[in-house]
């Protein structure tokens, strides 16, 4: 097994040697001041490859990229132990789904839920059909070559086959729940893995008729988001409690519960049965267990790379191969050796991404993607790849050094500067998923990052951490039925932004963002507002002069607030929908991520600076950077990152 540090620093090499087309980057210092709006481009934002599944074809994986545009699926040839041909998936951005027919792979994507053929023989690729569904999110084929999808939102089951060109609508398999995650099929059944309440649910091919195979003891679970199987049994991943649940299709009765046994782990994310053993992956820790049906024993077989997400897991010629974020990883059962293959060293597509984050620190730019952070040296135009196991939502320095919020487990990283490495400084727990935003409050001396709940689950947080102290303390629910969006904190204060939406697949019981303040040393909530009728998030906020408040809902509204009177004082329209804000003085400057506005405190006028960036964001937040010298915005244009010259006044 590589070690976990070279293992990092041969992928950023890899990652810095695919972006050497970027022109060099000197934003930092200009020594004749630029006109506002001036746009420098500094070469692709982020780059890189991350796998989103698997598929093998005799000897040759067909692994599928998520992020990329066109996306794309690399053959790679074991013989040759190189990617050899690419196929270009041009709709969707990403796969999350794959599975086989014969020699032929499918291919299915997500936000928009496309279906493709690649004839693996004959080298083509070919759209078959479209479905209204936001994710494909699972796939497998039948013993007769049928094709089942497990879909979202509502979580839906449909069936392709290949022999007619149509597809069939098999219903939601438990009505109300929003995601189908995990699915197989035998002769006679289609199995589906729900969420966000677990289910797990056997549909008769036939007939359609439905019948729920969870035991009753486990039904209370989050998901079954991961699923395998075989002539005998079911083995599915149940969320939030890092367990594995294994049956008896004929007697689903006889079951038994296995707990992946990492500390702290949480998910099992890819199942596979295989020669009388269970294989699976967990994670945060990125574990890889094995359990055998005949004696029950579970074996920890290793941990191939710390806190990866293991996407699928696949037999080939006795080995058990990982697919994972650029890489695959390979465990020789007869052995018990594990060894990691690195497929963009092997000729894997290294492309732009969509971005995820934007920070500058003001000598450099951190752009997070899937699995780190890309970190352009203002000075140089080199690029470097800082790798984290996770992705980094949200991001500010303090002093020398920078933190980030990353998703899953809503994680807070260091990263020191001159490091190589970021460090785990904690995980929040309490069912929390994605951090949202960051903020620093002088005063007290905090880190403040609000979070929003795992998919299912009711109430964000709010996580205070002292670089002092070394403590990180986490209070939830902080704004009741929400979550907390976006903060700003001041002289002891932490102002929050919220979002309707609690965990994903939870519909929303409260119909407006809130505006709150929360006390920092009594750690008490002291009011609550609603700024804007019928926003469903304020995405940013601000602090101007004599502690006025400014903030920007995902109506594209800003607002001016008097925290002393508690009131909204002015508002204006100003873009699209809702991005980054930032205050300067006497002016702001926002973003909806196809413009950059610069909006007049005292006039309360606004005016785009800059248009047409079409900045191509991940989930379509558009995110915003402010260089710390106040004269330069760091955005996306595309998938390109640009310098903004600003004259911050």
């Amino acid at each position: 097994m590589i070690p976990r540090r070279r293992f990092l620093q041969a992928a950023a090499a890899t990652t810095a040697a695919a972006t050497l087309t970027a022109p060099p980057a000197r934003a930092t210092v200009h020594k004749k001041v630029q006109p506002e709006g001036t746009l420098t481009d500094l070469g692709p934002a982020s780059v890189a490859s991350p796998l989103g599944n698997g598929e093998f074809v005799g000897g040759v994986l067909y692994a599928g990229s998520r992020g990329l545009s066109p996306n794309v699926v690399g053959a790679f040839d074991l013989a040759q132990d190189s990617v050899t041909t690419h196929f270009d998936i041009p709709t969707g951005v990403g796969i999350w789904a794959m599975c086989k027919v014969g020699t032929d792979v499918y291919v299915g994507t997500h936000a928009r839920s496309d279906l493709y053929k690649i004839d693996t023989v004959a080298g083509q690729v070919t759209k078959v059909a479209e479905y209204p569904d936001h994710y494909i999110w699972t796939m497998a084929s039948s013993p007769d070559g049928k094709v089942y999808l497990g879909t979202s939102e509502p979580g839906r089951v449909r069936e392709y086959d290949p022999a007619t060109g149509t597809s069939r609508d098999l219903g939601e398999p438990a009505p109300g729940e929003a995601y189908v995650r995990s699915i197989q099929a035998d002769d006679t059944y289609v199995y589906a893995g729900i969420g966000a309440n677990a289910h797990l649910i056997a549909i008769d091919r036939r007939t359609g008729e439905k019948r729920e195979l969870l035991p009753s003891a486990v039904a209370d679970r989050d998901w079954v988001s991961s699923m395998g199987m075989s002539d005998t049994h079911l083995a599915g991943g149940m969320n939030s409690l890092g367990e594995l649940l294994v049956l008896e299709k004929a007697a689903p009765q006889n079951y038994k519960v296995v707990k992946a046994t990492a500390a702290g782990e949480k998910y099992v994310v890819a199942v596979l049965i295989h020669d009388g053993y269970v294989y699976f992956a967990g994670r945060p820790s990125g574990t890889f267990y094995r359990y055998h049906l005949a004696t029950e024993k579970l074996e920890v077989l290793g941990v191939p790379y710390f806190e990866a997400l293991t996407h699928r897991l696949l037999a080939h010629e006795g080995r058990i191969y990982g697919i994972q974020d650029s890489a695959v990883f390979v465990y020789d059962p007869a052995t018990g050796s594990l060894e990691y293959v690195n497929l963009v060293q092997r000729g894997f597509k290294a492309a732009p991404e969509e971005p995820m984050s934007v920070h500058s620190d003001g000598r450099r730019v951190y752009v997070g993607g899937k699995g780190g952070a890309d970190v352009h040296d203002l000075a140089t135009g080199k690029v470097t790849r800082l790798g984290i196991s996770g992705e980094p939502k949200t991001l500010l320095t303090v002093g020398d050094t920078t933190y980030l919020g990353v998703y899953t487990q809503a994680a807070l990283y260091a990263h020191h500067r001159g490091k190589t490495e970021a460090d785990l400084v904690a995980r929040t727990g309490n069912q929390q998923d994605r951090p949202r935003d960051l903020a620093y409050d002088a005063t007290t001396g905090l880190i403040v990052m609000p979070t929003q709940p795992e998919p299912g689950h009711m109430n964000g947080a709010l996580s205070l951490y002292s670089p002092g102290k070394g403590t990180y303390e986490t209070y939830r629910p902080v704004v009741e039925r929400q979550t907390v969006y976006s903060v700003v904190a001041r002289h002891g204060v932490a102002y929050l932004g919220t979002l309707i939406q609690e965990g994903l697949g939870l519909p929303p019981v409260t119909t407006t963002a809130r505006l709150a303040a929360f006390d920092l040393r009594t750690r008490k909530l002291l009011w609550q507002h609603e700024p804007i009728p019928g926003a469903r998030m304020i995405s940013s906020l601000a602090l101007g002069r004599n502690g006025t408040l400014y903030g920007m809902a995902s109506t594209g509204e800003v607002f001016e607030f008097d925290p002393r009177s508690r009131k909204v004082t002015r508002t204006i329209k100003v873009g699209a929908k809702g991005g980054e804000l930032f205050v300067t003085g006497r002016v702001a400057y926002c973003t909806d991520g196809g413009s950059i506005y610069k909006i007049d405190l005292v006039a309360f006028t606004s005016k785009a600076i800059v248009e047409g960036l079409a900045g191509q964001w991940f989930g379509g937040e558009p995110k915003l950077a402010l260089d710390p010298s106040r004269r330069a915005l760091y955005a996306v244009r595309a998938r390109n990152l640009v310098r903004v010259a600003i004259a911050g006044r």
